[in-house]
């Protein structure tokens, strides 16, 4: 719970655009675009049908806060508009899905990322992969994500909601 709390409060000092004392008050300084790209999953990976994902509005940027010492992102703050229209591709049905959430995500240098999310985000999770069934959801609220090295999502809400999107567009 403590590294939640604390992560939380490292999050929203990210996201209020808080910046080190070597950066100028009030810039935006360090904020990069963070587009995300179009995605085919099979079926039986995620959901019962082949599924097609295309952001529809991507507003989304990121400020990387701290490195490894290679140089690689550690800490990263990302916020903005995401909207993702996800289409079952065997009916044509979709679903627009907002993922307009604010994060905070620590990459661990074996691969692992552990995920502090304020808003809507979109998860995908496997058959086994996860402690939440297989699916592709909409995750709002105040949660984390913690993925292991090997793939393996843990959700911990403190405060949301889920919603499954595949059971949107069957």
């Amino acid at each position: 719970m403590r590294r939640t709390v604390v992560a939380l409060t490292a999050f929203a000092a990210a996201a209020l655009g808080a910046a080190p004392a070597s950066a100028s008050a009030g810039t935006d300084a360090g904020w990069e675009p963070a587009p995300s790209t179009p995605w085919d999953v099979a079926a039986g990976v995620r959901c019962d049908f082949p599924v097609h994902g295309e952001p529809i509005v991507d507003e989304v940027v990121q400020r990387v806060l701290s490195t490894h010492p290679d140089g690689s992102a550690k800490l990263v703050a990302y916020k903005g508009d995401l909207v993702i229209r996800v289409t079952n591709t065997d009916t044509g049905d979709f679903y627009d899905a907002d993922a307009s959430g604010s994060a905070l995500v620590d990459h661990g240098s074996d691969g692992s990322q552990f995920w502090t999310v304020l808003g809507p985000v979109l998860v995908g999770v496997g058959e086994g992969r996860g402690n939440v069934p297989r699916s592709l959801y909409i995750i709002d609220g105040a949660y984390t994500l913690d993925i292991s090295p090997t793939g393996y999502k843990t959700v911990t809400m403190a405060h949301g909601s889920r919603t499954d999107i595949c059971e949107q567009i069957d």
